[in-house]
C-alpha cells in the first residue's frame, strides 16, 4: 500500500468533508448579522424570529465545522512530517495566526453571543453578531493565504535546508493570495444563499411562516445575486494570474495539448492522457483561450506537451473540475437574475421555489469542484515549483495511514449523519414566532 496516495486520499477527503461545513458558516454568519440588525434597527419581531432560526442552523453547522478542522492540522505532523519541517517556518506561521488571532476570537464571540441574548442590549448582540462574521473571514483568510502561498510561494529563502520566511508582507499581500481570497468568500456567500432560499422555498412551498421566509428568501437572494456576478468577475482576473504563474494547470483546465497561438477552447472534449490529445472536441472557437488567458486573443498558450511529463497535473479530473465550476457559475448568475423577477411573487411561483429547493446542493458541488481543481491541478507540487507532494509525506507504512483513513471515514460519515438530522429536524420544525422579547 502507497503511503503517499493513502495520505493525499485521507487529507483529500477530511478537506473535502471539512469543506461542506466552512462555505455555509462564513457566509450565514453575515445574513444573521443582517436580520439581526434589521431587528435592531425596525424592532420588527419578525427579524428576531429569523435570526434565530438561522442562527440556529449557523451554530449546529459551526459546530461541525470546527470538530472536522480541528483534525486537518493534526495530519500535518502525523502524514505531512516531511512538508512540515521543510517548509513549517512560512506555512506553520499563517496557522499559528489563524489560530490564536482569529478561530479563539470567532469561538468567543460565538459563546457570547449564545448567551447574551438576555444579558446584551440588542444593538449590542446585534454587533457582537458582526464580530463573529468579520472573525470568521478572517480565519479563513489566514487559511486562504497559507494555500495560496502553496500555489505560488513567494517572500522565502532556502536556508540550511528548508525554506524559512524573509518577507511576511509579501506572502500576505501577493495577487495570488488575494484572488484566492476574494473567489472562495464569494463562492461561501453563494452557498448561504442558496441554502437560505431553499430552505425558504420549502416552506413557502407548504405555505408556512409566508412574511419570515419570503423576507429570508429576499435578502439571500440579493446576496447571491451580487455574488454570483461578482464571482465571475473575479474568476476571470484569477484566470490571468494562474495563466501567469501555472501554466501547467490553465492548459490542464482546458485539456490544451500544443503550444499554440490563438489558442481555442473546447466546450466539449474527452482528454486521452496517454496519447496525449483530446479524443473528442466538440465546440472550438479559436483565440477564446488565448483571450481570457491573457487579454489578447493572439497570445500565445503553452501546451501540455511543453511541460515533462512528470510535471502535469491529473489532465481528465482537472478538466472536469474546472467545467463543473464554470457551468455551476453560470446556473447560479441565470437562476438568481429569474428570482430577482419572481422576489414580490414567490408563494405565485412554485415551479421556481421547487427549483430554488432543488438547487441547494449545487453550490456545494461547485465549491468542492473549484478545491479539486486548485489541488489537482498544483499536482505533483505540494508547494508549486518547491516541493513535490511524493517528497512531503511522513516515512510511515501505508497500513498505518489505512487504518486512519478507515477511521476518519467511519467518524466523519456518523458526525455528518448527526449534522444533517439536527438540521434537518430544525428546518422541518420551522422557526418560533416571537412575540415578546
Amino acid at each position: 500500500m502507497d503511503a503517499v496516495f493513502l495520505s493525499r486520499l485521507q487529507f483529500a477527503a477530511a478537506t473535502m468533508f471539512h469543506f461542506l461545513f466552512v462555505p455555509l458558516t462564513l457566509g450565514l454568519s453575515f445574513i444573521v448579522a443582517w436580520m439581526e440588525t434589521q431587528y435592531v434597527r425596525t424592532q420588527d419581531k419578525t427579524y428576531l424570529s429569523m435570526t434565530r432560526f438561522w442562527g440556529k442552523i449557523f451554530l449546529i453547522n459551526f459546530a461541525l465545522g470546527v470538530v472536522t478542522g480541528i483534525t486537518l492540522e493534526f495530519q500535518f505532523g502525523t502524514n505531512w512530517s516531511r512538508y512540515s519541517a521543510y517548509v513549517g517556518d512560512v506555512f506553520g506561521s499563517l496557522l499559528a495566526i489563524e489560530a490564536t488571532a482569529a478561530f479563539f476570537l470567532e469561538s468567543t464571540l460565538i459563546g457570547v453571543w449564545i448567551f447574551g441574548w438576555r444579558k446584551l442590549s440588542a444593538k449590542a448582540h446585534a454587533t457582537v453578531m458582526w464580530l463573529i462574521a468579520f472573525a470568521g473571514s478572517l480565519s479563513a483568510i489566514w487559511i486562504l493565504t497559507a494555500n495560496a502561498w502553496m500555489q505560488h510561494p513567494v517572500g522565502y529563502t532556502i536556508r540550511n535546508g528548508r525554506a524559512e520566511l524573509v518577507d511576511f508582507l509579501a506572502i500576505v499581500t501577493q495577487k495570488f493570495a488575494i484572488l484566492q481570497i476574494l473567489h472562495t468568500l464569494a463562492g461561501a456567500y453563494i452557498l448561504a444563499a442558496f441554502v437560505v432560499m431553499g430552505i425558504s422555498a420549502y416552506h413557502l412551498l407548504k405555505k408556512q411562516h409566508i412574511e419570515i421566509f419570503t423576507r429570508s428568501f429576499r435578502i439571500a437572494l440579493v446576496v447571491g445575486l451580487v455574488f454570483s456576478i461578482f464571482i465571475a468577475i473575479e474568476g476571470d482576473q484569477h484566470a490571468v494570474d494562474i495563466a501567469e504563474k501555472q501554466p501547467t494547470k490553465l492548459a490542464a483546465m482546458e485539456a490544451h495539448w500544443e503550444t499554440t497561438r490563438r489558442a481555442p477552447i473546447h466546450l466539449f472534449a474527452i482528454p486521452d492522457e496517454e496519447n496525449e490529445r483530446n479524443a473528442v472536441e466538440i465546440g472550438s472557437i479559436p483565440g477564446v483561450l488565448s483571450f481570457l488567458s491573457f487579454h489578447d486573443v493572439n497570445a500565445e498558450v503553452r501546451g501540455l506537451k511543453d511541460f515533462p511529463k512528470d510535471e502535469r497535473p491529473p489532465v481528465t479530473i482537472t478538466f472536469i473540475a474546472f467545467r463543473v465550476m464554470v457551468a455551476l457559475g453560470a446556473y447560479f448568475i441565470l437562476i438568481t437574475i429569474v428570482g430577482w423577477f419572481k422576489r414580490n411573487k414567490l408563494v405565485e411561483s412554485p415551479l421556481f421555489l421547487k427549483i430554488m429547493l432543488f438547487s441547494i446542493p449545487l453550490p456545494y458541488i461547485a465549491n468542492e469542484a473549484g478545491w479539486v481543481l486548485a489541488e489537482v491541478g498544483r499536482q505533483p507540487w505540494i508547494v508549486y515549483g518547491l516541493m513535490k507532494t511524493s517528497q512531503a509525506a511522513s516515512p510511515i507504512d501505508g497500513s498505518q495511514v489505512l487504518v486512519s483513513l478507515i477511521a476518519f471515514i467511519l467518524i466523519y460519515g456518523l458526525l455528518g449523519a448527526a449534522g444533517l438530522f439536527l438540521v434537518v429536524r430544525h428546518v422541518r420544525k420551522g422557526p418560533a414566532v416571537v412575540t415578546a422579547d
